[in-house]
This record gives C-alpha cells, structure tokens and sequence, in this order.
C-alpha cells in the first residue's frame, strides 16, 4: 500500500513508541510465560498416568481459582466458551430466548449463545470501560420491554429476554453496578463473561464474582494459560454441583454402570492442562505487576502521539491490563490500516479489535439497539504487544 506523508508520519510514531517500550527486534500480541513450575507438575501429571479428566491438578486448579478469585466454587472446563455454553443454562436460557450482549466482543459470547438455541440480542458500549453502556441499555428496554409475570419479554417479538452477559473488554471491568443495577430491575440472570479479565477487580472486588455466574478463559494468549481452558466462577453451591455435572456428559455417578439422565457436554479440563495452569496461578501476580508496568511505559512513551490516547483502567477498578490498547480520534481512523501495515514491517504485531458481531454473517439478522458507539469502538481501537515479559519480569 502506498503511504501518504501524513499517514507515514503517524505510523511512524507509533512504531517509535511501541519499540522504546518494548526494546526488542519483534513482539508477538500476547505470549505466555513459563518460568515456574510447569515442567514440574507436567511431570508429575505424566508420572501419575492420570492425565485426562481425573486427576489431582483439576482439584488444585479449581480451588487455587476459588482462592485467588474469592467466588466459593470453580468447575474448570475445556475452553472459555464452553464454560459460557454451560453458565447460560445455570441459569435457564433455553430455545428461543433472547439475550442480552454486546455487539463488541469476542464472537464466543454470541456462539455459546447460539448453541442454547437462543438469540443474541446485541446493545452498546461506552467509551469509558469499553463494556456495555448501562444506561444506553436501560433506555433500550424501557422501550421495548415489559415485565410479565416475573419475566422480561420482548414486546416486539413476544419472547423472553432471559439473561444478560457484560464482557470486561481486555481485562477492563465493566460498569458492574449499572449492570446489576439493570439485571435486577428487569428480571434478568447476570452472567458474567470475565474471559478476559483474570485479575481485574471493582472496590477490590474480583470480576466474575458479581452475577449469578461468571466465566474465565485460560487460552494460549491470556494472563494465564492452561493451553486451553476455562472456568465457571459461583457462590452458589447447587449451580456448581450442576455444573459439573453438565459439563462431564450429565453421568449420574455409580461406581461401575454408565447412567446419563440428561443431555450433557464433554467439557472438563484434562489433568494435565490443569497441571499447566496450577504453575501459570501461582506467578499469576508477578504477571499482573509486569502488565501494569508495561502500561505505565507505553503511557509515557505515547503521551506525545497526537490524536491517540491509551486506554486506561475505569474508576474504582484495577485492571490485569490483558492486552494493551490505543484508541484513535475519529479524524485519524484512515491511518489504522497504515499503522497495521508498517508495525507489522518493523516485526510489532498490531490487531484490531473485533468485528462487531452485528457485522458478521452469522449475525447480521439479529435483534439489536442503535449501536453507535460499539461501531466507532470497532473502527478506532488498536491492541499492542502485551506479553507480561515485556514489561519485564517480576
């Protein structure tokens, strides 16, 4: 593509001030680290044969995430989504319900939506936590809604708005008050997609903890990795018992007979990978205090870049900082494929944030709000590499 000086010189800067920060040739998105005690329980899960869905480091795992997170109950599962196809029938989604998500997230939140049978049904975010806009929504279903009989329905389309599901939009958390706030007015089951967000905390407070359920995803580019993974976080005891239960192919348990009463899923974390994520947790908080310095630096280092500003945690909230995070001014959006194009020559990997889902295929026909602040979000916020080693090790 052919630059024009304008376009160069911003590029430029960019590429100036990821490398001041960063002080190597290249710099993937989001690496892991290994540098504690992976080989170990890796070892020790080989030695012990167990390496499947049974096994002693699915035990630690879990209760190593109920003690960092402070939610009384964690059943770990084999990817993020799958932990938000389950969390969505915890709490009763079912065919042709609609529910409440955010045009700007990851695909996941709509696909396990999907697999329920139900409908997403997309709302807005606001600039300030990235997340859904409470007060956007609320207004949404003040006009569209009504509450029969203890439940949400759509007026419109004669069908129940079940749940909502706030997303914590690269670790930052989400207006959870106003979130709670909403669920609570409207009858609905707040499902937390806290994928992104181990670590983050409101009033001190861990994100995933807040509603009825929340999910955590260990995938290979998260603050901590399992290889594959995930987690659903409760305070209630019955819904993780449940959970488990769904998520180990609904198997009554007998010590010999095979007895499934229920439709379930092959979702349990194997052993081996919790053995992987036992040593990731227990480094979790040098990892975080790398992240945050590895903000600081690219706030200094991009206080100078005119029309670009670097996202910052919401008030109240410590965010894990995931991935590092530009947001353009509109009068600058036509150089992003310019700063896509010469990071990715100087070996910086850059990437857009995701499409917003009411522009994909799959989607493109679903129920949503006006959506003008998810759309300009979509067009205008750029991630940076973020890997805990780049801010150097703690």
């Amino acid at each position: 593509m052919s630059l024009t000086s304008k376009q160069s010189t911003l590029a430029s800067q960019v590429v100036d001030a990821i490398r001041s920060v960063v002080g190597v040739d290249s710099a993937v998105l989001h690496e892991p680290r290994f540098n504690g005690n992976e080989w170990k329980y890796l070892k020790e899960c080989l030695d012990s044969t167990f390496v499947s869905s049974v096994g002693e480091f699915v035990d630690h795992f879990e209760s190593g995430l109920t003690t960092y997170t402070g939610a009384k109950h964690a059943v770990a599962t084999v990817n993020g989504t799958a932990a938000l196809h389950v969390a969505l029938q915890l709490v009763g989604v079912r065919p042709d319900d609609e529910v409440l998500i955010p045009a700007l997230t990851f695909i996941a939140t709509a696909n396990a939506v999907s697999y329920c049978g139900a409908t997403p049904h997309f709302v807005d975010s606001e600039e300030r936590t990235l997340g859904i806009d409470p007060h956007a929504l609320r207004e949404h279903l003040q006009g569209i809604s009504e509450i029969r009989s203890g439940l949400c329905v759509n007026r419109h389309t004669g069908r129940i708005i079940r749940a909502l599901v706030p997303m914590h939009t690269f670790g930052h958390p989400v207006d959870i008050d106003g979130m709670m706030a909403v669920a609570q007015d409207y009858h609905l089951a707040l499902v937390e997609d806290a994928a992104e967000s181990l670590g983050s905390t409101y009033q001190g407070r861990h994100m995933g903890t807040f509603g009825l359920v929340g999910v955590l995803s260990f995938n290979g580019n998260k603050t901590i990795t399992t290889g594959g993974g995930g987690a659903i976080l409760t305070n209630d005891k019955e819904l993780a018992v449940r959970a488990k239960y769904l998520s180990t192919t609904a198997k009554v348990p007998h010590d010999w007979d095979f007895v499934h009463d229920s439709i379930g899923y092959n979702y349990r974390l194997p052993n081996i990978n919790a053995a992987l994520g036992c040593a990731q947790l227990e480094q979790l908080d040098g990892f975080l205090k790398s992240k945050r310095k590895l903000f600081e630096s690219y706030k200094s280092a991009f206080a100078s870049v005119q029309s670009i500003n670097l996202v910052e945690e919401p008030t109240d909230c410590k965010s894990n900082y995931w991935l590092q995070t530009l947001m353009l001014n509109e009068s600058v959006v036509d150089q992003k494929k310019a700063i896509f194009t010469v990071t990715r020559d100087a070996g910086l990997m850059t990437r857009p944030v995701w499409t917003p889902l009411h522009q994909l295929i799959p989607y493109r026909e679903c129920l949503r709000m006006p959506l003008p602040v998810a759309e300009s979000l979509g067009r205008r916020l750029i991630n940076l590499p973020s890997s805990a080693q780049l801010g150097g090790v703690e």
